[in-house]
């Protein structure tokens, strides 16, 4: 991969930049996302974070390498504080991390957010988290896109702010209200497969020398959620 030829999960993510954006790529590696979309001509400018030293002069020098230096810079910095009210961004990517710590990032510099009209997070784990988060902060969900590439699913959750968002219930903050609806062969078999899982965890528990009774009663209602969300996508 490269800033031309993106991987299927940035591309996917690059989709939902909006033309003419000011965008802010928070752990951003080689700054590939960032370059690709401003040689696109996609974005006016953009701001490339990184936390770690190393994957930071790699962006600072993919941004250099293309001549970009102008329209992208590379900070060196913990989340949203690689933003400064003068970039003026009103666009937020966040790709290839935990759930829970997409969430952090974004609570933790909360004020940071001000004027950003569009997040585009792709959480690797713990969707659910970022969906509360969302809904809890005035963010709506407007679409997602489920991705399947070298055998791992990724989930693109793509939000706009809005003073006040649908406010989800448990199952589609877990399961995601457009993937829901959409039930794509590939949500069918990422559930499928954590299907399996559990069921696979809670034989293990279950035959344990104590069995914690909790932990069991969690899982069958973890597995029996995932049935019934399969049973009516026709899976």
């Amino acid at each position: 991969m490269d800033a031309d030829h993106l991987s299927q999960r940035l591309a996917t993510v690059a989709s939902y930049v909006p033309q003419g954006a000011r965008l802010a790529d928070i752990g951003t590696d080689h700054a590939y996302l960032p370059v690709n979309l401003a040689k696109r001509g996609i974005i006016t400018s953009g701001v490339a974070g990184e936390v770690v030293p190393g994957p930071f002069k790699n962006a600072a020098h993919e941004i250099k390498k293309e001549n970009l230096d102008e329209r992208i810079i590379a900070r060196l910095a913990n989340g949203l504080q690689a933003i400064e009210p003068a970039d003026k961004i009103d666009t937020v990517a966040i790709a290839g991390m935990g759930g829970s710590l997409i969430t952090q990032i974004l609570t933790q510099d909360f004020d940071r957010l001000t004027g950003v009209q569009r997040l585009i997070l792709q959480p690797n784990v713990g969707e659910a988290n970022v969906r509360q988060f969302l809904m809890t902060h005035g963010f709506q969900l407007v679409t997602e896109e489920i991705v399947s590439e070298d055998g791992h699913d990724y989930e693109i959750l793509v939000a706009d702010r809005q003073a006040n968002p649908t406010q989800y219930g448990q199952e589609d903050l877990h399961f995601g209200p457009y993937l829901l609806a959409a039930h794509s062969a590939i949500f069918i078999a990422k559930w499928q497969r954590e299907l399996a899982r559990t069921e696979a965890v809670l034989q293990q528990v279950a035959t344990a020398n104590e069995v914690p009774v909790a932990k069991v009663a969690e899982l069958q209602a973890k597995i029996s959620e995932i049935k019934e969300v399969l049973q009516r996508v026709g899976a």
